[in-house]
């Protein structure tokens, strides 16, 4: 997984019709992203998926569950309490198009139906046209991002403007809270590949977005 979650802010309910549901799509988009959406990326929903990253590699190098619990109780804390900041949206993930520089994870279990997803990630995207000034600052502004300065990184952007794309990592709040208990259980019960294998599989159900591409969605025309 290339991304190192260092790392939005709209819980919505989207209808079941299509013409409604894109509709809904689309204007929760454009009010996600009417507020910055590097902005709105959660800070506890960032350190939570640090946490899982953490418990991971010690039970995968060294197979010590006692030494994975601290970070297991941290990222449980953090989720909650991401999910409480009220840092989510909900979407159906068929509606969600996985950006081309970041595609789904092989492992990857798709999610159906309607579900709730926390932003815990952003990184801009540097396009070979751009002026090098421009890329020096877009690799300091991912850094800031993955810092979780989010507010230097949009004063270094003004040196960009609206030349980059944006990608977001979105979790699906669900899936990661079920894999991650599942991996508590396991750790606790002295498992230590089960444990990997369940937080392996809250990282790879991550989905990664272009806010360029939501954003683009047009809502579907009215049926006559």
């Amino acid at each position: 997984m290339k991304f190192i979650p260092a790392l939005a802010a709209i819980s919505a309910l989207i209808c079941t019709s299509p013409v409604a549901k894109a509709d809904s799509l689309h204007t929760h988009w454009e009010k996600f992203k009417a507020h910055r959406a590097f902005h709105h990326l959660s800070a506890d929903g960032q350190r939570a998926f640090q946490d899982i990253l953490k418990a991971r590699d010690i039970l995968q190098t060294t197979g010590k569950t006692e030494a994975a619990i601290p970070a297991l109780y941290d990222a449980q804390k953090r989720l909650t309490a991401a999910v409480k900041a009220d840092r989510t949206f909900q979407a159906a993930e068929n509606d969600l198009h996985p950006a081309p520089q970041h595609p789904l994870s092989a492992n990857h279990q798709p999610v159906t139906g309607q579900t709730d997803w926390l932003p815990v990630g952003g990184e801009f995207i540097v396009s070979e046209t751009l002026a090098p000034e421009k890329k020096t600052a877009i690799a300091s502004a991912n850094a800031q991002l993955k810092s979780g300065n989010t507010d230097q990184a949009a004063e270094t952007m003004k040196v960009v403007g609206e030349d980059a794309d944006f990608i977001l990592a979105l979790a699906p709040i669900t899936p990661v809270q079920g894999a991650l208990y599942r991996a508590t259980v396991f750790t606790e019960g002295h498992h230590p590949n089960d444990a990997v294998e369940a937080l392996n599989q809250a990282l790879d159900s991550v989905i990664f977005v272009s806010e360029n591409t939501l954003a683009s969605q047009q809502p579907a025309a009215p049926a006559q």
